[in-house]
């Protein structure tokens, strides 16, 4: 019977890069930031690693195919290296390979590295996949955007639940400007300047109701970790660690779009894996359990939904824990402490590595002036696509238990 990976997994060494237009760098120059962070926090020589994975979503701008540039790059000494890709779920796709070789005996040592470089190609938002989409992918969203799928998602999240549009801006807008805060404790952010609730709000709409400050922008950046056994975390003489409680993955099965059932007001894959990940920690009440979270807010409504999907609000009660503080950095979970995708930035194959790296500083009481008190259990989600079809992935970490 198929057990998990809980507590099989130890996380030794993680490395980010600064965020941002970094246009001094390269895709190659990134990854070596980062893996270099990583290497020296894990204590360990590149050639210890004996497998490596590599997330790029938007390889045609970016690094290009195959995993070639990872070990190219690294000068990884002739290793197995392979390149995932999935939506905004790539980063984690990357971690979830490394894991899985660790924790099967595969392996004693792997990396997964996420990287992507957009900012160079001109596009304030995602580039537009054109040809590269495939055969299927315009027909199943024909004309969409993501602002516009998104917007649909808050105007149906609003009706379901009686909540008055404006009371729902507001929330929305309190979401982005508490992301805003958080980000200008953090150096590495892409976005380090504080804005207001009312700024938020008065911000040109992109797609109703959802103004600019209601949007994350894309960035240029790279994060990545080093995994091995919790005996050879030991045997490299690591005391406190920090290991893989739970790694889930969903994906959209087409009944969003193929049926009455869904009525656009939540994300169904992320309300299932978030329950398969809780079961699988071993947490039963996620609202008194987990101690804070980093997840997908591509837009700030977004964010607030999910509240509802990870069975931390009730649902139509996101909107009075957000008012109430209640993600706040000082609040009883807070949610986003460097900023999320929307301040700290969304480099597509970086972003859920960078979650993680958050979580893993915290862990480890090296997260600065973000800093918070006591920390268990760290929860990241990631989502790709659209609210009708997507990719959600849901990790918790925590120190090591005996």
């Amino acid at each position: 019977m198929a057990s998990g990976i809980k507590d099989k997994v130890a996380i030794i060494g993680m490395g980010c890069t600064k965020f941002g237009e970094r246009w001094e760098a390269g895709a190659e120059e990134l990854m070596v930031e980062a893996f270099e962070e990583a290497v020296e926090d894990a204590g360990i020589e590149p050639k210890e690693i004996e497998a490596a994975w590599l997330g790029t979503c938007m390889e045609e701008v970016s690094v290009g195919k195959s995993a070639l540039p990872l070990s190219l790059t690294l000068r990884l000494p002739k290793i197995p290296v392979t390149r995932v890709e999935n939506y905004c779920a790539t980063g984690t796709e990357a971690f979830r390979g490394a894991c899985y070789a660790v924790a099967s005996g595969a392996y004693d040592v792997a990396l997964a590295l996420g990287v992507e470089k957009l900012k160079d190609i001109g596009y304030g938002g995602l580039p537009n996949w054109g040809a590269n989409a495939g055969t299927w992918t315009w027909q199943w969203m024909p004309n969409v955007t993501a602002p516009g799928a998104f917007a649909q998602l808050a105007s149906a999240y609003a009706a379901k639940h009686g909540i008055a549009e404006t009371d729902l801006k507001r929330a929305m807008a309190h979401v982005s400007a508490k992301s805003h805060a958080n980000a200008v404790l953090n150096p590495k952010a892409h976005l380090r300047k504080a804005v207001t609730v009312d700024q938020v709000m008065a911000s040109p709409i992109i797609a109703y109701p959802l103004g600019l400050f209601d949007c994350c922008g894309v960035s240029d950046g790279a994060a990545c970790a080093i995994v091995t056994t919790p005996e050879m975390a030991k045997g490299l003489g690591k005391t406190d660690f920090v290991s893989v409680k739970a790694l889930q993955l969903a994906l959209s099965s087409g009944e969003e779009m193929g049926y009455n059932d869904w009525d656009g007001d939540h994300f169904v894959t992320t309300s299932k894996c978030s329950a398969k990940a809780y079961e699988e920690a071993g947490i039963r009440d996620p609202r008194q359990d987990i101690s804070m979270m980093e997840v997908h807010d591509c837009f700030s409504i977004t964010e607030l939904v999910t509240m509802e999907d990870l069975h931390i609000s009730e649902r139509g009660g996101a909107v009075k824990d957000v008012m109430d503080g209640f993600f706040d950095l000082d609040g009883g979970i807070p949610c986003q402490p460097d900023g999320g995708l929307k301040c700290f930035g969304h480099p597509i194959g970086a972003s859920g590595l960078r979650m993680l790296y958050e979580m893993y500083l915290q862990l480890h009481g090296r997260a600065g002036e973000r800093q918070i008190p006591d920390p268990v259990y760290g929860l990241t989600h990631n989502l790709g696509g659209m609210p009708h079809m997507n990719v959600s992935s849901v990790t918790i970490v925590g120190r090591y238990e005996q």
